[in-house]
């Protein structure tokens, strides 16, 4: 059983393998088989290669956890995304992300985001 510690901590070097560009480092996070529901994707790869595609776009976007909830092997987390504010806005998304842990691992997510859409 995972703690909520080590759960927290999970989640942050998530973050962290993103935001440093260390994708590669966060393959070690996940089960082999991670379910990402928002890509429809099995396996880290599938969300590796968003990670990429979406820091090509936006090179200074990094992610930054306001909150996190953790209930039994799930863990919610609320974060601000930096780097990628809508023109002529200085608002950013809001990204909010549920994990389904298993031993110890990111086994399954769900995630939406709020706010401006940068792309528009």
């Amino acid at each position: 059983m995972t703690t909520r510690e080590e759960a927290g901590a999970l989640v942050l070097r998530m973050q962290e393998c993103f935001n440093t560009r260390q994708f590669d480092q966060a393959a070690e996070l996940f089960t082999p088989d991670f379910l990402n529901h928002p890509l429809g994707a099995t396996g880290f790869e599938a969300g590796k290669e968003a990670w990429v595609q979406i820091v090509a776009r936006f090179p200074a976007m990094r992610v930054v956890a306001d909150d996190i909830l953790i209930d039994g092997d799930k863990v919610a987390i609320r974060s601000s995304v930096e780097g990628m504010a809508a023109p002529g806005s200085d608002l950013w998304p809001v990204l909010i992300e549920i994990f389904r842990l298993d031993n110890g691992r990111l086994a399954e997510t769900w995630g939406v985001t709020e706010g401006p859409d940068p792309r528009h």
